[in-house]
C-alpha cells in the first residue's frame, strides 16, 4: 500500500488503537477484502502468483502483489522463489495464519446469513 508517514495524525491514531486493542491489531493486519481472498484461496496450500490471482478475480497484478508483501512482512504468508528457469514463486500460508481458519469459518456463516437478512431472505436461528 501507499506509504503513511509516521508522524501523520491518521498513523499515530492508527497505532494508538492497534496498541491498546487486540481486536484492531488483528483487524489492520486481516481486514482487507483482497486479504481475506488471499487467506480463503490459500488454506489448502501453496499457490503460483497467476493461479491465486485468477482465482481471486478483479484483482490487478498490483493490488494483489501489494497485499502479498504486506502479508509477507506481517509474517501471515511465506512467498518461496524456486532457483528455477523460469523463475518460480508460491505463497502460502504461515501457520500462525492458518490459526484463523476457525474465524475465516464463523465469518463466513455470519456473513451469509447477515446478507440473507439485509435481501429479505429468511433465516435459521
Amino acid at each position: 500500500m501507499a506509504s503513511i508517514k509516521k508522524n501523520s495524525t491518521n498513523n499515530i491514531n492508527r497505532e494508538t488503537i492497534k496498541s491498546r486493542c487486540p481486536e484492531a491489531y488483528a483487524m489492520d493486519l486481516i481486514g482487507t477484502r483482497w486479504k481475506l481472498s488471499v487467506f480463503y484461496n490459500l488454506k489448502n496450500g501453496p499457490m503460483r502468483f497467476t493461479v491465486l490471482r485468477d482465482r481471486i478475480g478483479n484483482v490487478t497484478d498490483r493490488m494483489l502483489t501489494l497485499h502479498l508483501r504486506e502479508m509477507e512482512q506481517d509474517g501471515l504468508v511465506i512467498r518461496t522463489v524456486y532457483p528455477e528457469v523460469p523463475a518460480r514463486v508460491e505463497y502460502q500460508l504461515t501457520e500462525s495464519a492458518m490459526e484463523l481458519q476457525p474465524v475465516w469459518e464463523l465469518l463466513r456463516a455470519w456473513g451469509s446469513r447477515h446478507r440473507n437478512r439485509q435481501e429479505g431472505v429468511e433465516v435459521a436461528p
